[in-house]
C-alpha cells in the first residue's frame, strides 16, 4: 500500500500543501497525512504516518525536504522505515528504495550531503587557522573562565591556543 505525507512550513503555504496532497493522490496513495508546521516543530502527523505503515508498504513524499530536517534526520527516518520493512518513494527525484537502484541513489545522495558538510567544516577550520595566524581570531574563553571559575591550568591552555 502507498501512504503519503505532505508538509508545509507555514499556514500561508496552504496552496503548497494542496498541491502536494493532489500529487500524492495522483500517485495512488490510499491515505495521506498532511500538516503545516515548521521544520523545527514536532511533527505529530509524520510520527503517526510512520507508525501506521506496515511491512511491504511504501511511504511517499513529493520532495525530500518535506520529509526531513537534515541529512541526519533523514538517515534516522530511513532506518526507522527499513526496520519496519517499509519503502520510501520521493516523487521529485524518481527515487524508490524498494529497488536496488533506489537504495543506491539514496546512499549516493546521503554521501554527497555528508561530503558537502565535511568540506564546509574543513573550510571553516582553515579559515579559523588563517585568522589566528593573522591575529584576527581569538576564539572565546573556556566556559569555566567565562563563568569566573577558571583555574591556572585552564587559563594557561587558553592562552596557548
Amino acid at each position: 500500500m502507498l501512504f503519503g505525507y505532505a508538509r508545509t512550513s507555514t499556514l500561508e503555504q496552504k496552496a503548497g500543501l494542496e498541491a502536494q496532497t493532489k500529487e500524492l493522490e495522483g500517485t495512488g496513495c490510499e491515505r495521506i497525512w498532511a500538516e503545516q508546521t515548521s521544520s523545527v516543530s514536532k511533527r505529530d502527523k509524520l510520527a503517526e504516518a510512520i507508525e501506521f505503515c506496515r511491512e511491504g508498504d511504501i511511504f511517499v513524499v513529493t520532495k525530500l525536504d518535506r520529509l526531513a530536517r537534515s541529512v541526519r534526520h533523514l538517515g534516522e527516518l530511513i532506518e526507522e522505515l527499513e526496520a519496519k520493512g517499509v519503502g520510501l518513494r520521493v516523487l521529485s527525484l524518481g527515487l524508490d528504495t524498494t529497488t536496488a537502484t533506489g537504495k543506491l541513489m539514496l546512499n549516493v545522495l546521503g554521501s554527497v550531503a555528508q561530503f558537502e558538510r565535511e568540506m564546509m567544516l574543513e573550510r571553516q577550520r582553515e579559515g579559523i587557522q588563517k585568522a589566528r595566524r593573522e591575529g584576527k581570531y581569538k576564539g572565546r574563553a573556556p566556559t569555566a573562565q567565562r563563568q569566573g571559575r577558571g583555574t591556572g591550568a585552564s587559563q594557561e591552555r587558553y592562552e596557548q591556543a
